[in-house]
């Protein structure tokens, strides 16, 4: 039977069909519906999880496939910068049962902080990074990544890309096949533990596998693959990239790589001498360009096809002319929306958000903020503009610190989501109360993971199997942190917050400030009725509009006027207007 799947719902399937134990992950786009996939359809096969960070999750999925179980561990990019820890280390010791790591990258920055390939860490590592096309690769090419990754005893890159994850296409659905062999942790101190003495020699293991992994590549794993045509060009390329290729130049030969690393020297030879030019045709980076080029194969990529933002059809259209030196000519509908552009819609806080309270009282100080990653991350937009600096995830608590360890006269403030303290928090914390930073730092405790759509964490009560859990208190942890000072507020009362906000920071001691009130959008009802503004009382001082509330609108000339079907009933408006134009 064949189904419509998005390459993140091929890569659960995938999961269920190869015989996974355990599926572990942090939530990040465009990585984050596989593993919702995976609680989804297939909880009853395999144990699901999220972690608090994806080291965290690395490590567990480690741990399951140190005990012969196939594991996965999904991220996005930025994640396994926090993962490269393990990874690095577990490309070491290896493991007995399957190790796959599906990374998410993001051409384009849509939800990401910045642009990055994770290939190099497949090189850094010295472990196989694969690289599916579609939503039948990605289940396909999963299944294979735990062959190799059992044969070789090796961690796995699996890359994906946000084109991919979230584009649909046909996948032959397959049975469920659990592996062979008995469960069970197997002591092996000499290959496991990684002491100077055994690592050395686990190094040497290593680079023979590498070796013998590149070989393979080239010969017997049967997913990189030759599709003959002219003789004048030759095309090598993989992902989504490939997809690109075969549109915009349908009469080229084509090696699709389906494994980008360790290189397959020997077939990438074969192809270049059947063709008269070679053009590499990759997603961001020039990885596969230089590792030909370092190999001897001449080729060109990045001297025609841009290495910023993400490919399409169109911009490769644009690579093709400017290697024949002649003059890019758009299709009449690009050309189209080129001359009459989409206005700019940036994405705002909803109405009725919690965290717009904190960043409005935030303005009635003279403090610098330091965000973080997460839907308060918008609080850097007009009319609010109250963050100074977002870096990634943890940097609101420990860039916070170090700013007010600098010597500088105007007091810090530190914010960061609910999910981002259990993420890479706790520990900035921790530093503030050891070496007594004085700034004050606030938890924007929505109750959820509300970036990414919703995802239960440390905090919330519930796993991602659904089942009740004990949730995590941030203040008796900020209390085990050394904190002595805590308080926990509304931040939809104003009064309330303007008040803590300046007890805390005229103190010249470290404050911990929690900021409790759930995210709007996981709520059954409004917070509270409806808003209305009486255009008698309102003088049209728009400080109401300055609260950047999306339900109150109004033109350059008109007075504000509240949408009733956008409010959520906050009282933000009310409680910030002076002339009482706002009630009920």
């Amino acid at each position: 039977m064949k189904q419509l799947l998005s390459g993140n719902e091929a890569l659960a399937r995938g999961m269920y069909e190869g015989g996974v134990t355990l599926a572990v992950g942090y939530p990040g786009t465009p990585s984050t519906e596989i593993l919702e996939n995976c609680a989804k359809h297939y909880k009853d096969a395999f144990r699901c999880e999220w972690a608090p960070n994806e080291k965290v999750a690395l490590e567990v999925a480690a741990g399951a496939a140190m005990a012969g179980a196939r594991a996965c561990v999904t991220m996005k990019h930025v994640g396994l910068n926090v993962a490269a820890d393990p990874l690095l280390s577990i490309a070491y010791t290896g493991t007995p049962g399957a190790l796959v790591v599906i990374v998410a990258d993001d051409p384009g920055m849509h939800s990401s902080q910045n642009e990055q390939d994770s290939r190099h860490y497949a090189r850094l590592a010295k472990v196989p990074v694969l690289e599916p096309a579609d939503s039948a690769e990605a289940r396909d090419f999963l299944k294979k990544a735990f062959e190799i990754s059992e044969t070789y005893r090796t961690p796995v890159i699996l890359r994906t890309s946000t084109r991919v994850s979230h584009s649909r296409s046909l996948v032959e659905l397959g049975e469920r096949q659990m592996p062979d062999r008995e469960i069970g942790f197997q002591k092996d101190p000499k290959n496991c533990v990684l002491i100077p003495a055994f690592a050395r020699q686990r190094r040497l293991v290593v680079e023979e596998r590498l070796q013998q992994i590149q070989a393979d590549n080239s010969d017997k794993w049967g997913i990189n693959r030759i599709e003959k045509g002219s003789e004048k060009l030759g095309i090598v390329t993989e992902g989504i990239a490939y997809q690109y290729v075969k549109e915009v130049f349908p009469e080229a030969s084509v090696l699709k790589l389906g494994c980008a690393w360790p290189l397959p020297e020997k077939l990438i030879r074969e192809f270049a001498d059947s063709v008269e030019k070679v053009l590499v045709v990759e997603e961001v980076e020039d990885f596969t360009e230089v590792n030909m080029k370092a190999a001897g194969i001449a080729c060109e990529g990045k001297k025609y096809v841009p290495n910023i933002g993400e490919l399409s059809a169109d911009v490769l259209r644009a690579s093709k002319a400017k290697m024949e030196g002649t003059e890019y000519q758009p299709c009449a509908s690009c050309q189209n929306m080129a001359d009459a552009p989409l206005p700019n819609r940036p994405p705002t806080l909803c109405a009725g958000c919690p965290h717009r309270g904190i960043f409005y009282a935030l303005k009635k100080f003279d403090v610098d903020v330091v965000g973080d990653i997460g839907c308060y991350s918008l609080g850097v937009q007009p009319p609010l503009s109250a963050l100074d600096t977002i870096i990634c995830m943890g940097t609101g608590f420990s860039m916070a610190h170090g700013m007010a360890q600098s010597g500088q006269k105007r007091k810090v403030v530190g914010v960061l989501g609910d999910s981002t303290f259990f993420h890479s928090g706790i520990t900035g914390l921790l530093n503030i109360a050891w070496n007594k930073a004085n700034c004050t730092v606030i938890v924007l405790d929505n109750r959820i993971t509300a970036m990414t759509g919703h995802q239960d964490n440390p905090g919330t009560g519930q796993t991602l199997m659904g089942e009740a859990s004990d949730a995590a208190d941030i203040a008796a942890i900020g209390k085990a942190c050394g904190m002595k000072n805590i308080a926990e507020f509304d931040p939809l009362n104003f009064e309330e917050t303007t008040a803590i906000l300046k007890k805390s920071t005229e103190s010249d001691e470290p404050w911990l400030l929690i900021s409790k009130s759930p995210c709007v959008l996981i709520m059954k009802e409004r917070v509270g009725n409806v808003r209305s503004i009486d255009p008698e009382k309102c003088k049209n001082c728009r400080v109401c509009v300055k609260t950047g509330c999306p339900a109150i609108e109004c033109t350059d000339k008109n007075k504000p006027t509240i949408n009733p079907l956008s409010c959520n009933g906050c009282s933000l408006c009310n409680q910030v207007c002076k002339f009482g134009a706002i009630s009920e």
